[in-house]
């Protein structure tokens, strides 16, 4: 089955070239003008992966992906314009997993979603260092890669795909930093740029989620100028 994109902006014209150049390379597109009308849609139909404007009338992308966070763990890029810096790492913080800036190359685009489908799919797959059965266990932290779910103390933790391939970077070497380029191999693969400031952002809302199920959480350290770590209970 071919993947299924929403595409969610009120320029009319980016939805419809977007919409053809995804097509053409063979997967199934949807498109909403506002962020109201893509929640609904979202909510009862979902998609694989959604690309979501900031400014929007009706309801806001940032808005529309905070109430998705609050159902759904799909993988979403967000489009800003070049002097939204802030609106930027705020999409990060609020669950974002990756962004491009307008004017875009659709090309660009094309290769960020398929990039971001195939870390999804890998992270609900065994890959090659993984214990068997796709489990990984650190102490009272569960990571199951085929089901995509991650537990800290009996309490489920609901990440996004970046996330998810970021603690699991660090939990599989614990003790072991990973400097930031190698968390953006781990969670972006190779060939793609993401700024640091991305990765920051990233592991900020991945403590932000343990410290709500164990306000003591303190196992993803941070080397300043160097990296991050994963301190084994």
């Amino acid at each position: 089955m071919p993947a299924t994109i929403a595409l969610v902006d009120d320029d009319r014209n980016i939805l419809t070239s977007v919409s053809m150049t995804l097509e053409q390379e063979g997967f199934q597109v949807r498109t909403y003008t506002d962020g109201e009308s893509a929640l609904q849609g979202l909510l009862a139909r979902p998609a694989d992966l959604a690309v979501l404007d900031i400014k929007m009338p009706r309801m806001d992308g940032m808005e529309l992906l905070q109430r998705l966070r609050q159902r759904s763990a799909m993988p979403v890029v967000f489009l800003t314009s070049k002097d939204e810096e802030v609106d930027e790492l705020m999409g990060l913080r609020l669950g974002a997993d990756d962004y491009i800036t307008k004017p875009f190359s659709q090309r660009l685009l094309l290769e960020r979603i398929r990039a971001l489908l195939r870390r999804n799919e890998a992270s609900r797959a065994e890959g090659s260092g993984t214990p068997a059965g796709g489990v990984i266990v650190r102490g009272d932290l569960v990571l199951d890669e085929t089901k995509h779910t991650c537990v800290w103390k009996g309490h489920d933790i609901q990440l996004t795909v970046t996330e998810f391939l970021l603690v699991k970077a660090l939990a599989l070497r614990p003790g072991m930093v990973k400097n930031r380029d190698q968390l953006i191999d781990a969670a972006y693969g190779e060939n793609i740029y993401v700024d640091d400031r991305t990765i920051d952002s990233h592991v900020k809302r991945v403590r932000k989620k343990f410290r709500q199920a164990d306000p003591d959480f303190a196992h993803i350290e941070t080397l300043y100028g160097i990296g991050y770590r994963y301190k084994e209970s």
